[in-house]
């Protein structure tokens, strides 16, 4: 079964709707009272509405600015002006001089703000410069190659010369750390209760433990005991 659509009514349409037909009929009475007769009392509602929604179009498509902001404010004075005065503030029969003015001027004001706003573009932004890069010198491609010797010419005894002999070094002998006599004294009673008890004499790693000294102490040690 189809579903039906319904006309769905938007109520802040209808008061749009209201609100600019009673809009319109204010300032075509004002324009007619002003002198203007005919098609012309007709255009100048028209004028002052298409001037509002070109400012609003631009505050909403591209942000707010000094311009439209201006243009925005001359066409809503314009038509809230009309409406305050057809409220019984003016005498419509006999509308002072400087309403006519108003009105005989207003088709130069509205064609200035149309075309500013539609022709002026908004400030681009200025590009931001790029950061600076150091400069790398780049490799000369006029600088010759290292020339390479083939494996052939390295072989040749004639070519290599006879390379100067290593030179190896020798560490120095240190000399035997002192060893105070009663340390020897005592090593050698370790010694001796070790061969007593094992049978063998007592080899390095041993005594080291034994006593609790350092490997080349030890070894120093053992050559006393030797």
């Amino acid at each position: 079964m189809a579903a039906r659509h319904g006309l769905r009514v938007d109520a802040v349409l209808v008061q749009a709707v209201i609100a600019g037909a009673l809009s319109f009929a204010h300032l075509h009475d004002l324009a007619a009272a002003a002198g203007q007769n005919g098609w012309k009392a007709w255009a100048y509602p028209v004028s002052v509405d298409l001037l509002l929604v070109a400012a609003w179009r631009r505050l909403r498509n591209e942000g707010p600015s000094r311009l439209a902001w201006c243009w925005f404010l001359i066409a809503l004075f314009a038509s809230l002006g009309a409406n305050v005065a057809t409220a019984g503030f003016l005498d419509l029969a006999d509308p002072p001089a400087l309403l006519r003015l108003g009105i005989a001027g207003w088709p130069a004001v509205a064609f200035l703000g149309g075309t500013l706003l539609a022709h002026s573009s908004a400030a681009e932004p200025e590009p931001v410069p790029p950061a600076p890069v150091a400069d790398t010198p780049d490799a000369d491609p006029r600088l010759p190659e290292a020339t390479v010797p083939e494996p052939d010419a390295l072989q040749d005894p004639a070519l290599v010369s006879d390379p100067a002999p290593a030179l190896v070094s020798t560490p120095a002998s240190t000399p035997a750390p002192a060893v105070p006599a009663v340390l020897v004294d005592h090593a050698r009673k370790v010694a001796d209760e070790y061969r007593a008890r094992t049978g063998a004499p007592i080899d390095t790693d041993t005594l080291r433990s034994r006593l609790g000294v350092p490997p080349y102490l030890a070894n120093a040690i053992a050559a006393h005991l030797a």
